[in-house]
């Protein structure tokens, strides 16, 4: 019993030092969103919107293609040691951002602290040879609440820089802020080899590295990694480009736009451990139907961009040929017939909404009729006299864009917990390799969004573009689940139908 106690005590503090530890390491892994934004607004460097998204998701294509041999390596040497020598070679590299001058320095430095996000790969790995397969969807939730390192990134960072650059009269002080983040990620180190405990790894070190990579070649795989691709991969692209997204359509400052995209970070990482007791539950695939059914309708909802719109409507036409006798906003009068016009109204709702941003809700139209003919023109049959204009004016108001953005944060907290729920079922001796490679793929979707984010707001100039990207991915991910589901059920009706969870 006192040995059982003693493992009990060793679980449990293994699990409080990786978590702490991967927050600090997500903290730091998302530092560019804020850093390269702040730069950019103050003019410190002048790179365009692609370049931004770039930098961006530049340490996230590090953590992201990295995240497959740290998961060997954790499989094969320990996660004290793999996760210990993560943050010490993170740590470095986030010092060097702090003598940046270029973007190919930005570039190289961002590659090198992006190892930051290969911390997800150790510790899931390390975490769940601790616990029993019944609880690790809990554990593993709890775990990955690590995510909120996002949020404290999002919300933190814009006042320390503040307070750092004295408000932006010293800009050359966002330099302190690098060092600053190195000297946390030793000191959390420090903590974590004092509070972790060495535990032998059964598989892994007796097998070669294609032995270890063999469970890459079931399709299973690659399905949870597209679903991963979005909950994780989404959360960490928009965990960025809220930052900016704020800045510039809604005119916050970059306090203010960190704060607001904190109420989607933090919420998405905290609620993470929620969505391992949900898949302990009720089991991952229905955790996961629910998951994108929820945010296919949000990101359908924040597809439609802010928007002041002029577009022709419904002119007016004669009805027969004759000479125009009378023009004015109201009337149109040809050998006396009379066309009346829709006027424009200068006091109307959009003026009164575009004073107050807390009013409309929902899209509004205006519309109105404008004359193109003058006295004694002469028209013909069908001739436009009077053309139309609609006007549509949308706020995209900014508390209900947070909500639905709210509900997008909380449904993929709950969706990646839900995704890694299979991994230690269906590969207990890989969850390593496993999960390094859906760490892959979704860690792919935290670098390219950004990326893709930039190049489709440079082609389009609608900042929400990404909106219809996500809605894509989601019903890409919706359509191949059910095929997956619908096929097994076939073959295996009615047994399938009462236990899901039990099919490979």
């Amino acid at each position: 019993m006192g040995k059982r106690m003693t493992e009990k005590s060793k679980a449990v503090s293994v699990l409080t030092v990786n978590t702490l530890s991967f927050i600090v390491c997500f903290a730091c892994w998302m530092l560019y969103g804020v850093l390269i934004t702040f730069l950019v607004d103050n003019g410190v460097f002048n790179f365009d919107k692609s370049q931004m998204g770039i930098l961006i998701g530049t340490p996230v294509l590090t953590g992201s293609i990295v995240r497959l041999p740290v998961g060997v390596w954790t499989d094969r040497y320990g996660g004290r040691i793999v996760f210990s020598l993560v943050m010490i070679v993170s740590a470095i590299a986030m010092y060097m951002v702090s003598y940046c001058n270029t973007f190919n320095e930005f570039l190289l430095a961002g590659l090198g602290f992006g190892l930051c996000g290969t911390s997800f790969a150790v510790g899931i790995a390390y975490t769940s040879i601790w616990f029993p397969k019944e609880r690790q969807g809990t554990v593993l939730g709890i775990f990955g609440a690590g995510n909120a390192g996002a949020a404290i990134t999002s919300f933190g960072a814009p006042l320390l820089l503040n307070t750092l650059t004295n408000n932006g009269q010293n800009l050359d002080g966002w330099r302190s802020l690098p060092k600053l983040y190195a000297g946390i990620l030793i000191l959390t180190c420090i903590i974590f080899w004092l509070g972790s405990h060495p535990k032998k790894i059964e598989h892994g070190a007796g097998f070669t590295l294609m032995q270890q990579l063999a469970p890459l070649k079931y399709p299973r795989v690659w399905r949870f990694g597209l679903y991963y691709f979005f909950v994780f991969g989404g959360f960490v692209a928009l965990s960025q480009w809220l930052i900016p997204y704020y800045l510039n359509v809604y005119g916050m400052s970059l306090a203010t736009a960190g704060l607001m995209a904190s109420i989607f970070s933090l919420p998405s990482g905290v609620i993470r451990a929620f969505g391992g007791w949900l898949s302990d539950l009720f089991g991952a695939r229905k955790v996961m139907y629910w998951v994108l059914g929820s945010c296919l309708v949000a990101c359908i909802l924040l597809c439609v961009p802010r928007m002041d719109i002029m577009s022709p409507g419904e002119g007016v036409m004669a009805i027969k040929k004759g000479v125009v006798t009378r023009v004015d906003s109201s009337l149109i009068e040809v050998d006396g017939r009379q066309y009346f016009l829709k006027t424009k109204k200068v006091d109307n709702i959009i003026t009164v909404a575009s004073q107050n941003e807390s009013m409309l809700v929902l899209p509004t139209f205006t519309f109105w009729q404008e004359p193109v003919v003058q006295v004694n023109d002469k028209v013909q049959k069908k001739q436009l006299m009077a053309r139309g204009v609609t006007h549509i004016f949308f706020q995209a108001n900014v508390w209900i864009f947070t909500a639905l953005v709210l509900i997008v944060g909380v449904a993929t907290g709950i969706g990646k917990s839900a995704v890694y729920k299979h991994i230690p079922d269906y590969f207990p001796k890989d969850v390593g390799v496993v999960g390094g490679i859906v760490g892959v793929i979704g860690g792919l979707g935290g670098w390219i969004g950004p990326i893709l984010f930039g190049f489709m707001l440079n082609s389009t100039g609608i900042w929400t573009s990404c909106w219809l990207f996500f809605t894509i991915v989601i019903i890409v991910c919706l359509g191949w689940m059910h095929l997956t589901i619908t096929h097994m059920m076939n073959q295996q009706a009615p047994e399938i139908s009462r236990n899901f969870e039990s099919v490979k």
